[in-house]
């Protein structure tokens, strides 16, 4: 699975922060990075949850 960022669609708001702060971070320059955009399958569910909670929709999951 991967996780696909939209930065141009992205708020930087930090709603998939507080699901996922294994995956996502809102960096000191306040813009969102994805640090593992290959997560491992163990964390499925709660980086699908982090692409829910992102009300932009800049988040998305493939596999």
């Amino acid at each position: 699975m991967r996780v696909l960022h939209d930065p141009d669609q992205c708020a930087n708001l930090g709603m998939c922060e507080a699901v996922e702060p294994g995956v996502f971070e809102i960096g000191d320059d306040g813009m969102l990075r994805v640090l593992v955009p290959e997560p491992p399958e163990a964390l499925r569910s709660s980086v699908e949850a982090a692409c829910l909670a992102c009300p932009t929709g800049a988040l998305r999951l493939v596999d």
